[in-house]
C-alpha cells in the first residue's frame, strides 16, 4: 500500500527520495514527506495529497541533508491529513511504516498514562513514541529499535532515522516488503526494487521478521530469532523503459497495449511445440482429490475463470476463496489436497496470510506470482512466474491475461496427467493458446469503436456486464474494472441470474454489457440479452462475427471480435473490458492510473 524510500547517500537526500516516491506512486496514497538529517539535527516536510505538492513545499523549504527518510501514506488509521502524513517525529527518532500495528490502542494507552502527548491519529505514532521513550531511558538507537520492533503486533515495514546518526538506518519486515539497495558508499531502502531502480541495480530482499541495520558501508541483517544472517543480493533487471508510459498517455493505455507480446512471453515460457514444460516440484494431478485457488480482486477472477478449466478439461474438483474470507471460516483441508495462490505483487496481505494457514495442511502450496522475488513465490512449494513485466497501473490488465495463460496451461498439465486429454485434444489447445496474442492484437484494434461508445457509458449511473459459463467471471472482471477507474456503480451477473433480481434494475438508462462468443451457451446469452431489450435497456454486444450477425438486431452498440475457440475466450475477451473501462474513465476525466482510494499491492489486511 504505501511507499518506503531511504536514503544514505553522498549526495542531497531529499531529490533523491522524492523522485524515488514518484516511482512508488501506482501503490496509491493520498499524503506524503520526507525527513532528513542535516548537522545531526532531523528535519521533515509533509503535504497532502500528491507528490507535486511536496514538491512545491520543498522549493519553498528546502531541506538539506544526505540521510533520509520518506513516504507516500494510504490512509487506514486516521484520515488524510497533514497530521497523520509520515515520516512521524517524536525527540531524536524519525519513522516511516507500512503495514498495521494490531495493538497499537494497548501500547498507546501505556506511553500516555506515561505523560506522552499524541498529536495524531494514526497507529504509526504510538511506533515512533515508544522508540523515543526507549531512547529517553537510556538504550541506544539499535537497542530502542530492537526494543519497539519486539513489543510490536501485527503486519509492518518500518524505516527508522535518528537525529545525531548520519550514517544509520534501521529497517525491519514483518508483513510488508522491503528491499535493500547497495551502491558505492551509499545504501538505499524501499518498498521494491521500482523505486530503487534510479539508484541502484543491486537489490537484497529482506526475509519475514528480519531486522536490519544499514550503514553506507553496507548492511547488517538478523532474522526474526536475532542471529545474524545472510540475504542475497541480486541484479534487477528492471529497464527505464519498462517503468515509463512510452508515448502512451496512461500506464494502464501502454499496459493494455503490451498485452499480446507479454502473454506469448508467458505462453512460451511453459510451452516446446506440442508439450507442456513445468518446473520441478509440482504434484501429480492424478494423486489430487480437490485443488484450492485462492485470490483478491482480479487474480480471484482468473481464479474463477480457471474454475471451469480445471473441472471442464481435467475433471479436478476445486473450490475457489476470497483470501481475506478463506480462512476465517477455518475450511477443513484434508489429505491429497492442494492449494494455489494467485497474486500479481506476490505481497497481498490476505492471500499470503492465507498461504500461510494452509502450510502445514494442503500437501502441495502453489503459486502464481508476477514477482518471483515475494513473499508468496518464496513461501510456495512451487511458484510459477506470470512474466507479465512491471504493471504500474492500479487497475490490472496484463497480469490478469497472463495469470489466466499460466492457469489455462497448468489446467492442461493437470488435465494431461490425470490422462483427460488425449494427445491430439492437447495438441489442439495449446495451438489455439499459440494463436492467442494474435488474436489479441486483433481486438486491440476495436479500441477507435469502443473509445465512441464510451462517452455514453461515462454518463450512465449503473452499468450491468453479463456472461454465461466462463465469461460469467469476465462479467465480473468488466464490472470491477469500471468501477476501479470510472467510479462507475457496475455489477457482473451469470446471464440466467439476471431474471432472479438484477431484471428489476432494467430500464432505458442502464447500459447493459453482455459478452458472449459463439459458444454452446450462445443462444441462452442471447435469450437473457432478449429479456434486457423488452425491457428498454440499452445493450452492448460483443460477440464475433457470426454472434454479431444472429443477434446483433435492436442492440444499442456492438463490438466485433475475433472468432475463437470457446474454451479460453475469457483471455481474449479481457481486452474489450479493458477498453471499456479505460475510455470510460477518460471520458470521465479520473485519473485512470491512480484511482481515488485504491493501492496497487494491498499490504494490509
Amino acid at each position: 500500500m504505501c511507499g518506503i524510500v531511504g536514503v544514505l547517500s553522498n549526495n542531497q537526500a531529499a531529490p533523491l527520495m522524492v523522485e524515488a516516491l514518484k516511482r512508488l506512486e501506482y501503490r496509491g496514497y493520498d499524503s506524503a514527506g520526507i525527513a532528513t538529517i542535516e548537522n545531526g539535527a532531523l528535519d521533515r516536510r509533509r503535504a497532502l495529497g500528491k507528490l507535486v505538492n511536496l514538491s512545491d513545499l520543498l522549493v519553498k523549504m528546502p531541506l538539506a541533508g544526505k540521510a533520509g527518510i520518506g513516504h507516500t501514506r494510504w490512509a487506514t488509521h486516521g484520515k488524510p491529513s497533514v497530521a497523520n502524513a509520515h515520516p512521524h517525529q517524536a525527540g531524536q527518532v524519525a519513522v516511516v511504516h507500512n503495514g498495521i500495528i494490531e495493538n497499537f490502542r494497548a501500547l498507546r494507552d501505556q506511553l500516555i498514562a506515561q505523560g506522552i502527548n499524541f498529536e495524531s491519529e494514526t497507529d504509526t505514532e504510538t511506533v515512533v513514541q515508544l522508540c523515543a521513550a526507549h531512547l529517553r531511558s537510556g538504550k541506544t538507537p539499535l537497542e530502542a529499535a530492537r526494543a519497539t520492533v519486539d513489543a510490536l503486533e501485527g503486519a509492518f515495514a518500518l524505516l527508522f532515522l535518528f537525529e545525531g546518526e548520519d550514517d544509520l538506518m534501521i529497517a525491519a519486515r514483518r508483513g510488508s516488503p522491503l528491499a535493500v539497495g547497495h551502491g558505492e558508499g551509499e545504501m538505499f531502502v524501499g518498498s521494491d526494487a521500482i523505486a530503487l531502480q534510479p539508484l541502484t541495480n543491486r537489490i537484497t530482499y529482506l526475509e519475514e521478521g528480519d531486522f536490519a541495520v544499514v550503514t553506507r558501508g553496507g548492511v547488517e541483517i538478523f532474522d526474526a530469532t536475532g542471529a545474524p544472517v545472510e540475504r542475497t543480493e541480486t541484479k534487477s533487471r528492471l529497464g527505464g523503459a519498462e517503468i515509463g508510459k512510452g508515448g502512451y498517455r496512461h500506464f494502464m493505455a501502454k499496459e493494455i497495449a503490451e498485452q499480446p507480446t507479454v502473454l506469448a512471453d508467458a505462453l512460451s515460457h511453459y510451452m516446446q511445440t506440442d508439450q507442456i514444460v513445468m518446473p520441478d516440484g509440482l504434484p501429480d494431478f492424478a494423486q489430487v482429490d480437490r485443488l484450492i485457488l485462492v485470490a483478491c480482486g482480479t487474480a480471484f477472477l482468473a481464479c474463477q475463470t480457471a474454475k471451469y478449466w480445471f473441472e471442464q478439461i481435467a475433471g479436478l474438483p476445486v473450490e475457489v476463496d476470497i483470501a481475506s474470507e478463506f480462512r476465517y471460516r477455518q475450511p477443513p483441508i484434508g489429505p491429497r489436497t492442494a492449494a494455489l495462490f494467485v497474486s500479481q505483487s506476490g505481497e497481498t496481505a490476505d492471500t499470503l496470510a492465507a498461504l500461510r494457514f494452509v502450510s502445514g495442511k494442503a500437501d502441495h502450496i502453489l503459486s502464481i506470482c508476477n514477482v518471483p522475488e515475494s513473499s508468496i513465490a518464496r513461501e510456495s512449494d512451487v511458484a510459477l512466474p506470470t512474466l507479465a513485466g512491471v504493471e504500474i497501473g492500479v487497475a490490472s490488465t496484463k497480469a490478469f491475461t497472463c495469470q489466466l495463460g499460466v492457469l489455462a496451461l497448468l489446467a492442461l498439465y493437470a488435465g494431461q496427467q490425470r490422462d483427460r486429454l488425449e494427445p491430439a485434444a492437447l495438441a489442439g489447445h495449446l495451438a489455439e493458446l499459440r494463436a492467442m496474442p494474435g488474436l489479441l492484437n486483433q481486438a486491440l484494434g476495436n479500441e477507435a469503436e469502443i473509445e465512441a461508445i464510451a462517452p455514453v457509458l461515462a454518463e450512465a449511473r449503473d452499468i450491468l456486464f453479463l456472461g454465461r459459463g466462463p465469461m460469467y467471471p469476465l462479467a465480473l472482471e468488466g464490472a470491477l474494472k469500471l468501477k476501479e477507474i470510472s467510479y462507475i456503480h457496475a455489477e457482473g451477473y451469470a446471464s440466467g441470474e439476471l431474471k432472479h433480481g438484477p431484471i428489476a434494475l432494467i430500464d432505458q438508462s442502464v447500459p447493459v454489457i453482455v459478452f458472449a462468443p459463439s459458444d454452446p451457451l450462445f443462444d441462452k446469452t442471447v435469450s437473457n440479452m432478449q429479456e434486457v431489450m423488452a425491457r428498454q435497456g440499452k445493450v452492448l454486444l460483443v460477440s464475433d462475427q457470426r454472434g454479431l450477425e444472429l443477434a446483433s438486431e435492436g442492440t444499442w452498440a456492438t463490438v466485433a471480435m475475433p472468432a475463437i475457440e470457446p474454451t479460453f475466450a475469457p483471455i481474449l475477451y479481457a481486452v474489450p473490458a479493458q477498453l471499456l473501462a479505460y475510455h470510460t474513465a477518460v471520458a470521465k476525466g479520473t485519473d485512470v492510473d491512480q484511482p481515488r482510494n485504491l493501492a496497487k499491492s494491498v499490504t494490509v489486511e
